[in-house]
């Protein structure tokens, strides 16, 4: 298991732990008044679809336009994958190549 994200909220934490397949769990600290909420699970492209990280879902909206010949946009999809290729050496995951 590795750190898939942080809260500052509670109910948002437990929210994305119900979203979270595979083994986790969450743990919270105290950083001086505050309290944060560390989600820990398997990193996978399905795990961060489901809490809605690295602009997943937008990406497949665009991925969708494409395989349907419908305009979308080129730079934004450049820019999503050039991130996701950093998350992916991150998490040792491998970019689907129907996503290039």
């Amino acid at each position: 298991m590795k750190l898939l994200n942080t809260y500052e909220d509670k109910e948002a934490a437990e929210v994305a732990l119900t979203k979270v397949q595979g083994p986790k769990r969450l743990a919270s600290e105290r950083d001086d008044t505050q309290v944060i909420y560390n989600l820990f699970g398997e990193p996978s492209w399905g795990n961060f679809y489901r809490l809605g990280m690295f602009q997943l879902p937008e990406l497949q909206t665009l991925i969708t336009q494409r395989q349907n010949g419908l305009a979308y946009n080129e730079k934004k999809h450049h820019e999503i994958i050039t991130m996701l290729q950093y998350i992916a050496g991150n998490f040792e995951l491998t970019i689907p190549e129907h996503w290039l």
